[in-house]
């Protein structure tokens, strides 16, 4: 239970850290062009989309690991 505790803060601080930045080498020309409110826009986006499949493999990998624990 305090692992999953612990698991839950940490995405928490990182999910609320106000510097994350995202952008590919592209993507930050790209937001260079469009002006602050979208280049916001663009780095939320990318975070969201990083994000699902990392979540999806941390899941399989908890999952695996508790299996295989005893």
């Amino acid at each position: 239970m305090k692992g999953i505790i612990a698991a839950m803060l940490t995405l928490c601080f990182f999910l609320a850290s106000p510097g994350t930045k995202a952008q590919c080498s592209i993507c930050t020309r790209t937001a260079q062009q469009l002006g602050d409110g979208p280049a916001r826009g663009l780095n939320t986006g990318i975070l969201y989309l990083a994000f699902t499949p990392l979540a999806i493999g941390g899941f399989i990998g908890y999952r695996w690991w508790r299996q295989n624990r005893d």
